[in-house]
């Protein structure tokens, strides 16, 4: 699936909810689905700085492609997270550079987010951001 369909499936799925409850609800279920994050691997230098809450992020680079690992302490910020990784783990690190992350606009997910939950994501998106630079140097 490239990245445009992976975006426009995540735009589905969300417009499939008509209350921000629901979306909440489901965000947490992504959360949940999220693969175990060793504990050995919860380090100051993959916190995410920024989020009120705490978010490991890490990523390793395979067939010039990114793959990233997460978790949080928090349970919408960890199905945050998840919904990101859902989109971005996979990809070459020119696609995320590329890519303007427009569809957390389309499905309203900032501005229904508390200002911390919102600056969290902000954050976020910079250290996947950050990571395809990285990755492609």
């Amino acid at each position: 699936m490239t990245l445009a369909e992976k975006k426009q499936e995540v735009i589905e799925e969300f417009s499939m909810y008509d209350e921000w409850l629901d979306k909440y609800e489901y965000l947490i279920e992504l959360g949940k689905a999220l693969d175990t994050y060793p504990e050995t691997d919860k380090t100051e230098e993959r916190l995410i700085k920024g989020c009120q809450s705490r978010v490991w992020l890490d990523y390793t680079l395979k067939d010039g492609r990114l793959f990233f690992t997460a978790d949080s302490d928090a349970i919408i910020t960890k199905g945050i997270i998840s919904l990101l990784i859902s989109v971005y783990s996979g990809r070459t690190p020119e696609e995320i550079a590329q890519d303007d992350f427009s569809f957390i606009d389309e499905i309203g997910l900032k501005e229904n987010l508390s200002p911390t939950r919102a600056n969290g994501l902000v954050s976020m998106v910079a250290t996947i951001r950050r990571a395809a630079q990285e990755a492609s140097l």
